[in-house]
Parts: structure tokens; C-alpha cells; sequence
């Protein structure tokens, strides 16, 4: 019996860009790695910014892995999520396809690769099947998939055409027009979608695809061994704070000083807040306001900079509780697997996929996004209430294991394969 081949495609290898959507595509490939009757191939995309194109092929190698590759596409247009550059890289791509000729081919993203992709597999290879795992917003919102308003970072609830042009005053109103139409055309190749997170899902719902195409299947993690608590002297209390992941104005770092700050500023308490991460492709003004701000805040606040995922169950140990600070509305942040895996309440923004993880004085606490002030008074609750720590520790659920999540895809891949005819799916324009 022939094994099922799988191609595994995402936006990024997390060797070049660890983000949680590239560690969590790579993570699922290597799990169907182990499995004798697969045999899975990763494509992953790069640009300028992290290697520079090489001569003859639009493919590069990963270290010595014979079946990971890199494809350069830097020529992309982050607008329609298009390739421009069709000459250069479908010959490549359709060459691969054809000569893999996978069963399923499993998306993650189509940033830099183009959302054309879709419509090459499913013309190319019209027996094979395609899985769209819905990682974020990009396909609704062309602000990086933020869903936020640019210049304010006001809360965006939905793509409209009054709503965009005011985030895009010099962008044509027909643009967006054809960017969703585009998009949406595209999008009828593909058998299902898959979202981790029920919120994701309702936010593609209301923009179009239709609700039985998209599957919840949530994000799983590696299993680890729980990194043991902090001990306590008599009476002392859970005030050490930390916060992992990128810094980004996005990511919330920012609100988190600004609630040290509050907390340096009342006087009443002492308490730490490690700031774990790096800063990439930030602008200067923001690193440095970002330093400034941390530095100012010290000794209660250290900025560590960017650590490995290898590192991460030393660097939880001395944490009590960790903060998840983002503006945006996420959507299932590996932090707080992570945090949970390790027995960890999580202090978040009551918002997207983050309020959907961590439940409100179950497993963690929420504050009012972008509220430094809300944060504070949440930060002195938790040092505060003698018996709320252990009673959000206890109620902290088991986090989903990569293999259990493997086997919900693996069963989602087999009702497609048992399908005649790959679904058309009807998708509003």
C-alpha cells in the first residue's frame, strides 16, 4: 500500500522567522514525519530578508533535510496576496507538484508564495486535496492581517469598503473591491478550511466562507515535562511577572511596562516583570522608546532579549504568572499553550483567540486591551488575593498534544480522500 503524501507549505521556516504559525506548521510536519504510512514534504517561502536568491532554481535546501525546502519568492505583492513573478516560480512550483504529486497539499499561509497557488494545485493535480489552515486575518484585512486601524489601533470588527479606505486613503476603492473578489475566487479550490480557534472561525464566517467548510481543529504542542513552580518563603507572595514572544507595538510589550510603571509609581508592592523576546524588524524609534521605557522601569522590569523555543522551560521557571498583552485580537498564541503546559496562569487582553484560551478566574485573567491602568489593577490583584494563584493553577486545562492534533487532521484528510469529486466551494463574492 502506497503512503499517503502530504505537502506541507507555509509562508516562513521557523529557522528564518520563529512565528507561531511557521513553528506550528513545522511541528505538525515533523509529527507526520513519524508516521510510517506518510510521507510529508514542507515547502516553506523566503525573500531578501532573510536570503538572498541563488542562480538556476527558484529552490533552496534547509541544512541537510531531503525533504524540507525553500522557495525565494521575492517578488510579491502583499496588497492581493499575488506572486508577481509567474514566470520565475510557477514553471518551479508546477514541476514540483507534478513530480511529488502529493494527496493532500496542506496550506498554512500563502503570503509570499500567492494565494494563485491554489488554483495551480487544483488544475494541476485535480485528484489531490486542499487544506487551508487559517492561521490569521490576512485574507480580510490588508493591514498585515491586524485588523486593527492603522494610525490609531483602533479595534477593527470587519472589512468594509468605508472602513478600509479610511485605514487606506490613497488606495482606490476599487482595489479592495477586486482584492476581495480575488481572494474569494481563489478560495473555491479548497476542500477545507481549518481554523484553531472558534473566534477565527466566526471572523471568516462573517466575511464570506461558508460555515461547513471551515473545521476547528485547535493548535497542539510537543509534550514537555511541567518546569516545577517557584518555592515561596512564609508568607511571600506570586508577584513574579513574565512575558514571552516578539515585541511588536502589536504584541502589547509596551502596555505591560506602562502597567509596571503604575505598580514602580504606587509604591505599595515589589514585584518583577521579565520581558523575553526581540524586536524584529521594528523601526529604531520603537526599540529604542521600547529600552528607554524598560530601563526606566528597573529593577522591577529586565529586558532579556530573544531566546531559542529550547530555552523557554528555564526561562519560566523563577515566572509565576505570564502576560499576554496584545492589541490585536490573536488568534491561538502558542504563549499560552506554552504558559499552560508549564502550569502557568495567563494575564491577558480580553480579546479574539486569546479571551477564547484562557477563561476569565478559571485558568487566567483578562484586562481591557491596550489599558495599562487595567493591567495594573489586574497585576496587584493577582499578588494580592492570597488563594487565587493555586486556584487558577487548578483549573488550567491539558493542553491538545501535537499527535492527538496530527490525528484530527490526518481523519479530516481521510473524509476528503474518501470524497469522489474535490468540493467547489461556493463562496460569496
Amino acid at each position: 500500500m502506497s503512503r499517503l503524501r502530504v505537502l506541507v507549505v507555509c509562508h516562513n521556516h521557523p529557522s528564518f522567522h520563529p512565528g507561531g504559525t511557521e513553528i506550528f506548521a513545522h511541528e505538525l510536519f515533523q509529527e507526520l514525519r513519524q508516521d510510517p504510512g506518510i510521507e510529508p514534504l514542507f515547502l516553506a517561502c523566503t525573500n531578501q530578508l532573510h536570503r538572498d536568491q541563488k542562480p538556476g532554481t527558484s529552490f533552496q535546501t534547509v541544512g541537510r533535510s531531503a525533504d524540507e525546502l525553500v522557495l525565494w519568492a521575492g517578488h510579491f505583492d502583499r496588497f492581493f496576496m499575488s506572486q508577481i513573478d509567474l514566470h520565475g516560480v510557477v514553471p518551479d512550483l508546477s514541476n514540483l507538484l507534478l513530480s511529488f504529486r502529493p494527496d493532500v497539499v496542506h496550506f498554512h499561509h500563502t503570503l509570499l508564495l500567492g494565494a494563485e497557488i491554489l488554483y495551480l494545485v487544483r488544475r494541476l493535480l485535480p485528484e489531490s486535496r486542499i487544506v487551508f489552515t487559517l492561521h490569521d486575518y490576512y485574507p480580510i484585512c490588508p493591514n498585515d492581517g491586524l485588523m486593527v486601524r492603522t494610525g490609531s489601533n483602533e479595534l477593527c470588527h470587519g472589512a468594509t469598503l468605508d472602513g478600509c479606505r479610511r485605514c487606506f486613503p490613497d488606495v482606490a476603492p476599487d482595489r479592495f473591491v477586486l482584492r476581495e473578489r480575488h481572494l474569494k475566487a481563489l478560495f473555491q479550490a479548497v476542500d477545507a478550511f481549518v481554523a484553531p480557534s472558534h473566534f477565527l472561525r466566526d471572523r471568516f464566517i462573517r466575511w464570506g466562507l461558508p460555515a461547513e467548510a471551515i473545521h476547528v481543529i485547535p493548535n497542539g504542542r510537543p509534550e514537555v515535562e511541567p518546569t516545577p513552580h517557584r518555592r515561596l518563603a512564609h508568607n511571600d507572595r506570586r508577584d513574579s511577572f513574565a512575558y514571552f514572544g516578539n515585541i511588536s507595538p502589536f504584541k502589547g510589550a509596551s502596555v505591560a511596562v506602562a502597567a509596571a510603571q503604575r505598580l514602580i509609581d504606587a509604591g505599595d508592592l515589589e514585584f518583577s516583570l521579565q520581558i523575553h523576546g526581540g524586536t524584529p524588524f521594528q523601526t529604531d524609534a520603537f526599540r529604542s522608546g521600547f529600552a528607554a521605557a524598560a530601563e526606566a522601569a528597573a529593577p522591577q522590569v529586565s529586558q532579556h532579549g530573544p531566546y531559542s523555543r529550547e530555552e523557554f522551560p528555564t526561562l519560566i521557571g523563577p515566572a509565576d504568572w505570564v502576560i499576554m498583552p496584545s492589541i490585536w485580537w490573536e488568534n491561538a498564541p502558542l504563549v499560552i499553550q506554552e504558559a499552560f503546559q508549564h502550569r502557568r496562569p495567563v494575564i491577558c487582553s480580553g480579546i479574539g483567540g486569546m479571551a477564547e484560551m484562557v477563561r476569565d478566574g478559571i485558568d487566567g485573567l483578562h484586562f481591557r486591551p491596550g489599558d495599562a491602568n487595567d493591567l495594573a489593577r489586574v497585576m496587584w490583584r493577582a499578588m494580592t488575593e492570597p488563594s487565587l494563584w493555586q486556584y487558577l493553577v487548578d483549573g488550567i486545562p491539558e493542553v491538545p498534544t501535537l499527535t492527538l492534533t496530527a490525528q484530527r487532521y490526518l481523519a479530516l484528510f481521510d473524509r476528503l480522500l474518501a470524497d469522489e469529486e474535490p468540493s467547489a466551494l461556493a463562496v460569496p463574492a
